[in-house]
């Protein structure tokens, strides 16, 4: 029985993908963007939630904190209308969960790689 052996890795097609986006981005005029302000760290927001007896589901629904992340975008699952990633900054790494609901910025997710520097807000 022979191991199924993965197709090999086409480098050029990769950066030509990568070089379209940034292109797309260019066009849109955020090709480089750096006046997002994070207002919070990965660690802290962790720590700060990480009281679940607290923090039940009625309890963040409720809450109307909002935070501002920046940080490395480490995983992505796109399945359908709903999305999760996992974002990491210098203090530690959080999860992010998106739904289709959020229009345009879903599609942008949609189109983000894994090592992209993001922010988000939520």
């Amino acid at each position: 029985m022979s191991e199924a052996t993965a197709p090999p890795f086409d480098e050029n097609k990769l950066i030509a993908e990568r070089r379209e986006k940034l292109k797309a981005l260019r066009a849109a005029g955020i090709a480089y963007p750096n006046d997002f302000q994070p207002d919070v760290f990965a660690g802290d927001l962790a720590a700060d939630y990480a009281d679940a007896e607290h923090w039940t589901a009625e309890a963040l629904a409720a809450s109307d904190h909002r935070v501002r992340l920046g940080g490395r975008l480490l995983a992505k699952r796109v399945m359908g209308k709903a999305s999760f990633a996992r974002l990491q900054d210098g203090t530690g790494a959080i999860q992010l969960f998106l739904r289709a609901e959020l229009g345009d910025a879903y599609a942008a997710f949609k189109g983000w790689d894994i090592g992209d520097i993001v922010g988000v807000e939520g």
